[in-house]
């Protein structure tokens, strides 16, 4: 970095600029993080933190105050208002957090406030993106605030600014897709207790899909969809009169305590990055919210792209580095659309044969092993890999262990596992590691086989055999293709 410029000017303080900035303060970066806003959120909104998100928070050192807070939610109850369809349990395989964590997004921007404090760092409110010029080896952006511009010179320039984000604009991206034709409501209620604590309910319905997300035992989200708003804000007897409609029989609304319309598109951006210019979150992809997956998918954006942006201005990553951000995330970002995007369709369809469809098969695939595999991966994220990236060979699986836990596990290097016992194995990944010693760390496991494993705990190599030299070769040349050792 050059003494006269910043490394990441990050625009937006929800959850997904907030955790890029807790991961640029952990990695040493010089950075600022600007807000329009005066202040946090004080809505509830997202709410839903699966198990991938827990662990990647785990590797960043901040998962400590989300459990403490969290609802856990355990299984999910497929239902419709007077028939139960299927009921699925929780219970991915391989990670401790086999639960969903309930943490509305109010308390989540607080908590990720307060650890990045403690780091050190604080938002800067009232501070709004204006516009950005970039050069080779940097953005010169100006900002506003409250009505005085100041341009600032960085490395970087990090849209987590939204749905409507100006970084975006700046860029000239569109988002890309469609936009359901109902309305959705949200809306915090107390409850009475007929439901489970730890369940969470999708009922599907011929007036429109229903969902119901445990916050604790007496409160809970309702999302659903509608024809026609009634009122600037929903009412709590028009939550009462959907849940009598679509609801299992006997919930029942007390109180109000936050409530909102919204309409949804489900698009994303054709890129997420321009020369020195990235977006992540809401500013680079809209989806429904059944399914919950919206902020995950933002938080997982920039803990890609973190760990890339640390290498690269150590001087240690590569231009093709850097390029993987956007073709590794849009199929990920692209894939989560398709399955909330199917979810909503099947779970309000007005087809009566698609319902007697749905309502027939679904009963019988929940029993089947493979299919319940594949909804607990897919929902929990712990399935998603980068198979396809041109900085991996292989699968590109998550790898995840007691080792990299608690924020000092893994950083800014990669982590050549060899197995323990094979003493020639660890011979050759010594030398490599000898050779690199700024970006590979050695470390063994019980495992027959050898693995690259990211600095974002997923693997970039991996073989299930004894070692061979060739594999370490290969090794050695995968990292020369993203850096600059």
């Amino acid at each position: 970095m050059s003494a006269d410029r910043m490394d990441v000017l990050i625009v937006g303080a929800g959850p997904v600029g907030l955790f890029l900035a807790n991961e640029c303060a952990r990695r040493g970066l010089s950075f600022r993080i600007v807000e329009k806003n005066s202040g946090q959120s004080e809505h509830s909104k997202a709410l839903a933190i699966f198990p991938r998100t827990l662990e990647i928070f785990d590797m960043a050192g901040v998962s400590g105050p989300f459990l403490e807070v969290a609802n856990r939610c355990t299984s999910a109850h497929i239902v419709t208002h007077d028939r139960s369809l299927a009921l699925m349990h929780f219970e991915p395989e391989g990670t401790p957090y086999s639960f969903i964590a309930m943490v509305p997004q109010n308390v989540t921007e607080r908590l990720l406030v307060e650890v990045l404090q403690q780091r050190g760092a604080e938002v800067e409110y009232d501070t709004a993106f204006v516009s950005a010029e970039q050069q080779e080896d940097a953005v010169t952006a100006t900002l506003s605030r409250k009505g005085e511009t100041t341009a600032v010179r960085v490395s970087f320039v990090v849209g987590c600014d939204g749905a409507h984000s100006q970084v975006r604009k700046a860029l000239n991206l569109t988002l890309e897709g469609g936009e359901y034709a109902d309305s959705f409501l949200l809306a915090d209620v107390d409850t009475n207790q007929t439901l489970p604590a730890d369940q969470l309910q999708l009922c599907p319905s011929e007036f429109g899909p229903l969902a119901i997300f445990p916050m604790s035992a007496t409160r809970r989200r309702i999302v659903a969809t509608i024809d026609q708003q009634e009122g600037e804000t929903p009412s709590l007897d028009l939550v009462r009169r959907l849940l009598v409609q679509r609801a299992p029989h006997g919930i029942e609304a007390l109180a109000l305590h936050w409530s909102s319309y919204f309409r949804i598109h489900h698009r994303h951006a054709p890129k997420l990055q321009e020369g020195r210019m990235m977006i992540a979150g809401d500013a680079a992809h809209i989806h429904s919210p059944f399914g919950g997956q919206g902020m995950n998918t933002g938080l997982h954006d920039v803990w890609n792209l973190a760990w890339k942006l640390d290498l690269f201005l150590r001087g240690q990553g590569n231009q093709q580095l850097l390029n993987s951000y956007s073709s590794e995330r849009l199929p990920v970002i692209r894939s989560v659309i398709e399955t909330t995007d199917r979810l909503t369709k099947v779970m309000g369809t007005p087809n009566k044969f698609a319902q007697l469809l749905r309502n027939t098969v679904l009963p019988m695939l929940s029993h089947v092993v493979p299919f319940q595999h594949a909804f607990v991966q897919r929902l929990s994220e712990l399935g998603i890999a980068y198979a396809d990236s041109p900085i991996v060979e292989g699968p590109g699986k998550r790898y995840f262990d007691n080792t990299l836990r608690g924020g000092k596990g893994i950083a800014s290097r990669f982590l050549l596992f060899v197995n323990e016992s094979d003493t020639t194995a660890r011979q050759s990944g010594t030398q490599l590691c000898d050779d690199l010693p700024e970006i590979v760390e050695l470390r063994t496991f019980a495992h027959p086989g050898m693995a690259l494993v990211r600095p974002d705990g997923y693997e970039a190599y991996a073989t299930h055999h004894a070692a061979k030299a060739a594999d370490v070769e290969s090794i050695r040349s995968l990292l020369a293709q993203q850096t600059d050792l």
